[in-house]
């Protein structure tokens, strides 16, 4: 704690001095080192004027520097001016072609602008200097996986892996290939490779039980991750990955239990607090789901679906204001969740707020035309204001992406019903009745009018034995 604040403290006074050096144009000598600190502040923080005056007078003093050549392309990368990101990566190249660092960058822009066959051959030049091989190799197999080439990808992923087992993102990202490929299952045996060669590996044992879990044999998961914490007791991902397959196969008491070790090894983080969130939610104690998902938020702001979580939990106790003040928060980090928009435009229904609700359901329906619910839930307001024939198009463009629902047909029986057009009522009826005979009972939710009911059933009844005979 002293350690860090004494460094904070020099670094506050070296951006004093230069920003006096600036300003003042007073006299003050910086060595590289301290240069390359003072561009790195400034660019960690998004301060990219900065950052470039500081490159412009370093490079006035060291013009021959290949690491300040490399800030100078990495700010240039970071916003967006990929060419001369790349013209300076040459220059740096013709400097210092053994350093692994420019061709790791020049693969980033590469990748960045989708010229994944230059990335490629930039990680395959890195490969001849660097000593992070498995980096190399993890960067190349991301590189093959945006071309769609999982095959090359998982050979770049296994090269990484066999350079370091723990190359975490190699291993979730081999895990994905695998799957896509539909290979997972055949995986197990390169995992037991290296457990047979090292059975003492935590790591390996850790890595198969991702795979078990991936293939839902959750009870195999879970021995799994009991043998890597049995090596490693303090082996907080084992303990966070434990408590997810708790939570799928619902033994939520020994999920919370596994995350609160999770949290005793390695302190809070946004990630568990969030799952436990989830599991207090799935139990219906939503004064603790709201709690968890609040203290996720707290430690990252923009931890979006901790935000949403914090909404469903306030929605399930008809908190629907406060719910709608965190489905908003959840929105505005993430505008293009359509989960998101029918959230709050179910709560902005709920609270009466009828326009920004028929406003949010076009939104969504915009994103994900194919839920059903969009189409029933958005069509239903014009119907509860008797705006029949705006619920029937509404409702006869959803069954355009979802012909075959079967709840569209008795939906749209109803509000024709309503709307007095009782022969292309009969009609969706016919249909809805042989796509899906149980589900009329949806009618009656409709009319709850005795005689209206009884006239239903009558025409249901005879369809059934018309049908049957």
């Amino acid at each position: 704690m002293a350690e860090n604040f004494k460094k904070r403290k020099e670094e506050n006074e070296l951006i004093r001095r230069f920003e006096d050096h600036v300003k003042n144009k007073a006299t003050y000598f910086f060595e590289l080192e301290a240069f390359e600190e003072i561009i790195a502040h400034y660019s960690e923080r998004g301060q990219y004027k900065h950052a470039l005056k500081a490159i412009q007078l370093a490079s006035e003093q060291y013009p021959f520097s290949t690491e300040l050549i490399l800030q100078h392309a990495q700010v240039m990368s970071q916003t967006e001016r990929f060419d001369e990101a790349l013209d300076l990566l040459e220059r740096a190249e013709n400097l210092q072609p053994a350093d692994s660092e420019i061709y790791f960058m020049k693969g980033s822009i590469h990748s960045l602008l989708g010229q994944y066959e230059e990335a490629i051959e930039d990680y395959h030049n890195a490969l001849l200097y660097t000593e992070d091989q498995d980096e190399a190799y993890y960067s190349m197999g991301l590189a093959f996986q945006s071309m769609e080439k999982y095959t090359e990808a998982i050979e770049a992923y296994k090269e990484a892996i066999e350079l370091n087992i723990y190359h975490e993102g190699a291993l979730y990202e081999l895990a994905y290939c695998l799957d896509l490929t539909g290979e997972l299952e055949k995986s197990i045996s390169y995992y037991l490779k290296f457990i047979d060669a090292d059975p003492f590996s935590q790591a390996a044992w850790y890595n198969l039980g991702i795979v078990y879990n991936k293939l839902e044999r959750f009870d195999e998961a879970i021995e799994a991750y009991e043998y890597a914490i049995a090596i490693e007791q303090h082996f907080s991902s084992a303990f966070f990955n434990m408590g997810n397959t708790y939570a799928q196969m619902k033994q939520y008491p020994k999920a919370l239990d596994a995350y609160r070790k999770t949290i005793d090894i390695e302190g809070a983080s946004p990630e568990v607090y969030y799952q436990m969130g989830v599991v207090y939610q799935q139990l219906e104690q939503f004064d603790l789901g709201l709690k968890y998902y609040q203290k996720a938020t707290k430690l990252d702001t923009m931890y979006d679906e901790a935000w949403f979580g914090a909404g469903k939990c306030l929605e399930s106790q008809d908190k629907w204001y406060q719910a709608l003040h965190f489905y908003n928060k959840a929105l505005k980090l993430d505008h293009e969740n359509p989960e998101y928009w029918k959230a709050v435009a179910d709560c902005e229904y709920r609270v009466g707020n009828t326009i920004s609700s028929l406003d949010a359901y076009e939104e969504a329906s915009m994103l994900d035309p194919e839920d059903r619910d969009i189409w029933l839930n958005w069509s239903f307001i014009y119907f509860e204001q008797g705006e029949y024939d705006k619920a029937i198009d509404l409702l006869l463009t959803g069954m355009e992406e979802r012909p075959d629902e079967a709840i569209f047909f008795y939906r749209l029986t109803a509000y024709l019903i309503s709307a007095g057009k009782y022969k292309e009522a009969f009609n969706y009826l016919e249909n809805a009745l042989i796509l899906d005979f149980e589900g009329h009972t949806a009618l009656y939710e409709f009319f709850p009018k005795l005689e209206t009911q009884k006239a239903l059933f009558r025409i249901i009844e005879q369809f059934r034995k018309d049908n049957l005979e």
